[in-house]
């Protein structure tokens, strides 16, 4: 029976989102999402940043392996250890509220700085309306990109293993996932996995209120 009323859950808001439309449903999420802000009275934000593959189900396509063949816009990208074929949702929260603030859903093949800038504006535009400010962001060095610092006042992101590696007190972690800089900005850095706690739950299987 809990099989049945999920499958019958994902296939109401599937119709749902399609009647809509892409765009109604964005504004209708942001809405929801400034009037939530403006509720808890957020003032100064900070945003952690992170992108988490989906799975499609489809094959891949005999003539390009690469790209779904049902689904033409899924590309192959990295999950985990592995690759598959898939999208990546693109996700800014709001760490103190542990809320979704913008989003962006791509291939699976594209890098998570090819959407960073744009996440970013998108959240700059929610805490505009809803009168609050963005702090920081914090994210992985998949983000550590010039255009993306200039865009806060803060930015808690490790350089890479390439960047300004002989410059003392930057923040980076090393193979074994230790972090090493300043001691603000490494405290400051430890809120990052928040966002997987959001990721793992807005990935839960949805499950039907009358059991």
């Amino acid at each position: 029976m809990r099989k049945v009323r999920e499958v019958n859950l994902r296939s109401v808001l599937t119709r749902f989102s399609r009647r809509v439309g892409s765009e109604r449903l964005r504004w209708i999420i942001d809405e929801k999402v400034v009037k939530l802000l403006k509720k808890n009275e957020a003032e100064m934000v900070d945003a952690v940043l992170d992108a988490s593959f989906i799975k499609v189900w489809s094959i891949r396509d005999p003539k390009d392996s690469r790209k779904g063949y049902s689904d033409a816009e899924a590309g192959v990208g990295r999950t985990g250890r592995t690759y598959d074929l898939g999208y990546k949702l693109h996700l800014s929260i709001d760490f103190e509220r542990k809320l979704p603030l913008a989003s962006i859903v791509a291939s699976a093949n594209q890098n998570e700085k090819k959407h960073s800038l744009t996440l970013v504006e998108k959240t700059k535009q929610i805490l505009r309306k809803a009168g609050a400010k963005l702090r920081s962001i914090i994210a992985d060095s998949q983000y550590s990109a010039e255009k993306l610092r200039n865009m806060v006042s803060e930015a808690v992101i490790p350089n890479s293993a390439y960047q300004k590696r002989h410059v003392k007190g930057l923040l980076r972690v090393d193979k074994k996932f230790r972090t090493h800089g300043l001691p603000e900005k490494k405290k400051r850095y430890r809120k990052r996995p928040i966002i997987e706690v959001v990721y793992s739950f807005l990935k839960k299987p949805m499950e039907s209120s009358h059991k």
